[in-house]
């Protein structure tokens, strides 16, 4: 059991979502006071959101991690007015939220093209500054990754969360007969015959005592929060994570991955949910599947066997319960166009929330 905590630790090593770097904007240009000349400003420092680029890569390719733009230039005869000092962009990944060291938001990088200045060049000496430049800010910074997609798969480990997104994507994840083989995010995309595409995430698993940063704790829970929406995944037969840890029916699994998403953060809740019920090859799986909609109906009869801090406050109400077995194929076309279903009637809610605003606006000018 070590030596697999070991190898998981290193694999996921690999993977980077946080990188602190040193950033320090151009030194500005020196005046010229025999006449009046001012110099040039340096330039900023930018993180720039770029397509298929990763934290790592930024990582091997600047081992120091230190980013200066350049000085401005120096007033001259020949030029009074000193050039302003280029700028220092650092291509990251979509899905950065860039902070300073303790944590304060400074910008996010959600789209192509999105730029965030993490440090502002120095003003040029001038007449009001007795043609001396004015100092360089500098400080260190953080790029944290929080992936983008559509649907996040949300459950224990070895619910057949890996396979399940091998059965429904183009996606390739490691599986195999032990608990955490998702070591890494991995994205997958749902292809459909008019050409849509919906990504979804299968995220590294959960364990009780997540929100506490146990297991992979917050590497997990963090990537949940720019998903549009929720996908529950558990085993029909329930699980157990380790002999000394107690057996949870799915029933409870799904109160767990609940509670362990509110102590996180309790809007992730607010998020839309579907239930996958994998596994439906195993044998009994109809008659548990029934019982599970049955406690799930009146979850509040059925939580004497959690402890009491381990129950949610509100208890999901999910769009969909949806049974499949993602070995067999089974339910997998329906859970595919449950989950376009889904996500187009948020579309049109909020869209129709839009146009409800914008007419009580109009009316309130009439």
């Amino acid at each position: 059991m070590v030596q697999l905590t070991r190898v998981c630790l290193r694999k996921y090593g690999k993977f980077l979502d946080n990188l602190r770097l040193y950033v320090r904007g151009g030194s500005g240009g020196m005046g010229l006071p025999r006449l009046g000349g001012q110099g040039g400003d340096g330039g900023d420092v930018v993180v720039v959101a770029t397509k298929d680029m990763t934290l790592k890569r930024i990582k091997d390719k600047y081992p120091e991690k230190r980013f200066v733009a350049r000085a401005g230039e120096n007033s001259s005869v020949k030029a009074l007015k000193g050039e302003r000092g280029k700028d220092c962009s650092i291509m990251a990944p979509i899905g950065i939220t860039v902070t300073t060291d303790d944590g304060k938001v400074i910008g996010h990088l959600n789209a192509p093209g999105d730029r965030v200045k993490v440090a502002k060049g120095a003003r040029g000496g001038s007449y009001h500054s007795l043609f001396n430049p004015s100092k360089a800010k500098h400080h260190h910074i953080r790029l944290d990754l929080k992936l983008i997609a559509d649907m996040g798969l949300v459950g224990f480990p070895n619910a057949g969360k890996s396979s399940l997104l091998t059965a429904v994507s183009n996606a390739t994840p490691q599986i195999a007969g032990y608990a955490f083989t998702t070591l890494k995010p991995e994205i997958g995309k749902l292809m459909y015959k008019d050409h849509k595409q919906i990504s979804v995430a299968d995220l590294p698993g959960l364990i009780e005592g997540a929100h506490l940063n146990k297991g992979m704790g917050h590497k997990f829970l963090k990537h949940v929060e720019r998903t549009k929406q929720l996908l529950f995944v558990v085993d029909v037969g329930g699980f157990q994570l380790a002999t000394k840890t107690p057996f949870r029916s799915a029933f409870e699994a799904v109160q767990l991955l609940t509670k362990e998403l509110e102590l996180y953060k309790e809007e992730l809740l607010s998020k839309p949910a579907l239930l996958v019920v994998n596994k439906m090859d195993l044998p009994d799986a109809e008659e548990k599947l029934a019982a599970l909609k049955t406690q799930l109906q009146n979850p509040e009869e059925f939580c004497s066997l959690l402890d009491e801090d381990m129950i949610p406050k509100e208890y999901i109400a999910f769009k969909h319960i949806l049974p499949v077995s993602a070995l067999t194929g089974f339910g997998i076309e329906n859970l595919k166009n449950c989950i376009r279903q889904s996500l187009h009637d948020e579309v049109e809610m909020k869209t129709q929330v839009v146009v409800e605003e914008k007419l009580q606006a109009l009316r309130q000018h009439l």
